[in-house]
């Protein structure tokens, strides 16, 4: 089984795990009301997708 010969310093280790930062989700803005909409997705407020109305748009409570 493999073994480390030296213990990895903290600095290396750290630099190693600079990589494993979450990155947010890309958001674009709806063609139809301009709010904020992840890409691929049916827009929540105006219920459109690729300009044409796929679902009832969402009622305000």
């Amino acid at each position: 089984m493999a073994v480390p010969k030296q213990k990895q310093s903290h600095s290396r280790t750290g630099k190693r795990r600079s990589q494993h930062r979450i990155t947010p989700p890309g958001l674009q803005s709806c063609p139809q009301c301009h709010s904020p909409v992840l890409p691929h997705r049916v827009c929540r407020v105006c219920g459109t997708y690729r300009g044409r109305e796929v679902t009832a748009p969402a009622e305000p409570e």
